[in-house]
């Protein structure tokens, strides 16, 4: 196998879902992994071998017979890698895997394998629900092979169906928590999420487009590599991602009040705080106690100004380096966007922030994104809100490194 540095052998085979194959290289070669691309001869039907070449840096094999390696190709693989992944897996591939075939590169590979197997399966839904596919999985399933998906969705026939690919993120997480990178085991990890409401009256309230996506996709990160992760969390719909211990609030007041709980009034409990929540700046500054009637044309609501979470944080820190600081900053105007992140990374006293624009920040499941700290600004371009935790916790695992 490797040697520090983790090896997944990407396994594509010929479904249409292949065209997402090449995400899920990218997401892992982006969190550190030696990603060694394998196609059967289906699979470069729909999709270019060069493609994940130069996404990986790798040759793509594709033959029993090819030479990259010495010796035997599929043996040669099997030392260098930790995990073998397939990208997606079609039911005759699921069917080969699951009867021991080995007379090509992609089956021999699942029979040599010295560590974990991942298959990410893709067909039409009638295929899926069809008794021999569920004997073959339950047969895999049995021989310790862990299985991502399929989901629920429209296929390519337009028909709808348990049967289309999992999302490469939810691929490339379960990659590396099969393969078990724990690079932040032991630490302490706070992350806020979603938006917070402030009430008018019992039925009315002022608040923001946030969903919190953003926000979960940092805990689960943090959790899959082995942190410990409380996650304050506004208002949102959002399942609890794994191992991870979540607190709801509703105001700024509460979420400020569920950060100090978790920091400690020594700002010790924690190694880094991740601010993701979009905080209201303001609130109503009475609240009724019954709902308000339709009136006049025109009313008027007094507002007073909520606590900066993040920028009282970062006036407390003593030591400059505890807990690690990361802010976000979203902004309207694009070409203001940068400006404003680095007078807020200095005006907080915080390590990072990342900027990203209001038109991308909200509701999906990628992100326009830059990194901004003392050395400059990075752009990370679009990229899948979990790749773009990853990145993150990246630099606040770089900062804990090098913290005095």
């Amino acid at each position: 196998m490797s040697g520090e540095k983790k090896a997944v052998a990407l396994v594509v085979s010929g479904s249409i879902a292949a065209y997402k194959a090449p995400m899920v290289a990218r997401l892992l070669v982006a969190s550190g992994f030696r990603v060694i691309p394998v196609m059967t001869a289906s699979a470069e039907r729909f999709v270019g071998g060069v493609t994940f070449s130069g996404l990986t840096g790798e040759a793509v094999l594709t033959s029993m017979w090819d030479s990259t390696f010495a010796g035997e190709m599929h043996v040669a693989i099997a030392r260098q890698v930790d995990v073998v992944a397939y990208v997606p897996a079609t039911a005759d591939l699921i069917g080969r895997l699951a009867t021991g075939r080995a007379d090509d590169l992609a089956s021999a590979l699942g029979l040599v394998a010295r560590g974990p197997r991942i298959v990410a399966p893709a067909m039409h839904p009638q295929m899926w629900q069809h008794p021999a596919t569920k004997r073959n999985v339950a047969q895999l399933v049995a021989d310790g092979v862990t299985f991502v998906g399929p989901v629920h969705g429209v296929v390519a026939s337009g028909e709808e169906g348990v049967g289309r690919m999992a999302e490469p993120e939810a691929i490339a997480a379960a990659i590396r928590s099969a393969i078990g990178v724990q690079d932040l085991q032991g630490r302490r990890v706070v992350v806020t999420a979603g938006p917070t409401i402030e009430d008018v009256d019992p039925v009315r309230f002022l608040g923001n487009r946030s969903t919190g996506k953003m926000g979960f996709a940092v805990a689960s990160a943090a959790a899959s590599r082995g942190a410990r992760v409380t996650l304050i969390a506004g208002p949102t719909h959002l399942a609890t991602p794994a191992m991870v211990q979540r607190i709801d609030v509703r105001s700024t007041s509460e979420m400020g009040r569920a950060i100090e709980d978790a920091l400690g009034a020594s700002l010790d409990r924690a190694d880094a705080l991740v601010m993701c929540a979009a905080v209201a700046d303001y609130r109503p500054a009475q609240v009724s106690a019954a709902k308000e009637k339709k009136g006049a044309d025109r009313i008027s609501i007094a507002l007073v100004k909520n606590p900066d979470l993040l920028g009282e944080i970062g006036a407390r820190r003593t030591a400059l380096d505890r807990p690690v600081l990361v802010g976000f900053a979203v902004e309207s105007t694009g070409d203001q966007l940068l400006a404003y992140a680095r007078r807020k990374l200095v005006d907080k006293k915080v390590d990072l922030i990342v900027a990203n624009g209001a038109e991308t920040a909200f509701a999906g499941d990628t992100n326009r994104a830059w990194l901004v700290d003392e050395q400059g600004d990075r752009d990370l371009g679009t990229l899948a809100k979990r790749e773009l935790a990853d990145l993150i916790l990246d630099e606040v695992k770089a900062r804990l490194h090098t913290a005095r």
